[in-house]
């Protein structure tokens, strides 16, 4: 099974802290079981608003180890209908939302995401969010 994380729990993951929470334990098991898909768009988020160059440069060079999964033109028709559905069906979300939503459903990926607005998207869209379900994962 692959999983598309998303920025939000990637986020989480690399902030520095004392203690690390459920999201980033569980992000551990999914690299080192060679699950973990990004696309070129969530790593632009990860890597934007870093202002300390050294800081830009390590976070990349860590992120160089996950290829971007490719995204076709059809991700970009299927977001845009994702989009258009949920919208009709008083939703809304980001673009980028979308189109994550499109990469996975077309590549039959699970989303890990922190990001609430997936369970809306979810009730209208054919999406599967992956749930925590490692030892020391929050229930």
């Amino acid at each position: 099974m692959s999983i598309l994380v998303d920025t939000s729990v990637w986020s989480l993951a690399l902030r520095r802290k004392a203690a690390p929470s459920s999201q980033e334990e569980t992000l551990r098991h999914l690299i080192r079981d060679g699950q973990v898909k990004i696309i070129g768009p969530i790593r632009q988020e990860l890597l934007s608003g870093i202002p300390n160059q050294k800081h830009f440069e390590a976070l990349k060079s860590h992120l160089i180890y996950f290829p971007d999964t490719s995204i076709q033109t059809s991700d970009y028709e299927l977001a845009a209908s994702f989009f258009n559905l949920c919208r009709q069906n008083g939703v809304q979300g980001a673009h980028i939302d979308f189109l994550i939503c499109a990469v996975a459903a077309n590549n039959e990926f699970q989303i890990y995401t922190t990001d609430k607005d997936f369970l809306s998207y979810r009730k209208y869209i054919p999406i599967s969010l992956f749930e925590d379900n490692y030892p020391g994962a929050k229930e």
